[in-house]
């Protein structure tokens, strides 16, 4: 029993501005009935006192805390650049 008629599979077409040729609108048609049929066998699952996830392994913030501590030496710092102005880095103009 198909889930999805061809007419459904036009408006999804022409809701999405796309043109398919009959074959592809055919096919297309084959496709998201298997989809839909695959997700009405999910329906018979028995999900009773299963929580609900956002993901399949427990996930946790993994970012460091942040500390307080002393920046470099604008001295240090400027020995990098290839060109410096009063502790800045001077660069060619872009525009």
């Amino acid at each position: 029993m198909a889930r999805i008629t061809l007419e459904e599979v036009k408006h999804v077409a022409h809701l999405a501005r796309l043109e398919f040729s009959q074959n592809e609108l055919e096919s297309f048609k084959d496709q998201l009935d298997a989809i839909l049929e695959f997700v009405a066998k999910l329906e018979d699952l028995d999900t009773e006192g299963v929580e609900p996830t956002n993901h399949a392994i427990e996930i946790f913030n993994c970012f460091r805390e942040d500390k307080v501590k002393d920046s470099l030496d604008i001295k240090d710092v400027m020995k990098n650049a290839p060109q410096g102005e009063e502790g800045s880095f001077v660069v060619p103009r872009i525009i």
